[in-house]
């Protein structure tokens, strides 16, 4: 995985400096992977390190939370030849108006698939829809979990976290590659720490 976190970095899909989040939190580190559609051999390795997760968690179909976690879901798909659903974030109000995308049954296993988590509030919202459906959600598969409670939160609601990478695994990959200074390294450790949302 050192290599896959290297390129991640590489790509840009992690920033280190002081970024104002959501929250309204400043935060020294950034962490954006939906211009991972513009690169599409990254896309794919990542995919395949999704899929080969997927296949050990277990599951009937894999659903991408969209919209980071769209583009995610469907590589991983095609890696592992899982089939996909989505919930869609608002009802269509013509045609079918399906809240989900694809073909499925009731009592289908799913492994919710995202980018990142910080407080896991956005993966249960997306989980509502598969669970009023008769579909089953035990599992989230993300590439990084930003380490500031979101897998607690997820526990405390039913749900395991599973992640390619913590931000305090890949941190450490990239100050022993000579990438980022240990002094951010740091700083980012103390920011986790000092912002816990469980």
């Amino acid at each position: 995985m050192n290599e896959l976190y290297e390129k991640i970095f590489d790509a840009g899909c992690i920033k280190f400096g002081e970024f104002k989040l959501k929250s309204g939190i400043i935060s020294p580190v950034y962490c954006d992977f939906r211009g991972l559609v513009g690169l599409p051999v990254l896309l794919k390795e990542i995919g395949e390190a999704l899929a080969k997760r997927a296949a050990q968690i277990g599951c009937d179909r894999i659903a991408g939370i969209p919209y980071a976690g769209l583009p995610l879901g469907v590589a991983a798909s095609l890696a592992g030849g899982i089939p996909m659903i989505y919930p869609r974030k608002e009802a269509k109000d013509y045609g079918t108006k399906k809240l989900i995308e694809g073909e499925y049954r009731a009592g289908d296993k799913v492994l919710v698939i995202d980018d990142i988590i910080t407080d896991g509030a956005s993966k249960i919202e997306a989980i509502a829809p598969l669970a009023e459906a008769g579909l089953v959600v035990n599992d989230v598969l993300i590439i990084l979990d930003r380490e500031q409670g979101g897998d607690k939160i997820l526990a405390g609601a039913g749900y395991r976290l599973h992640c390619l990478g913590t931000l305090s695994e890949i941190l450490d990959v990239l100050v022993d590659a000579g990438k980022v200074e240990s002094k951010m390294r740091s700083k980012v450790a103390e920011f986790i720490t000092q912002n816990q949302f469980a």
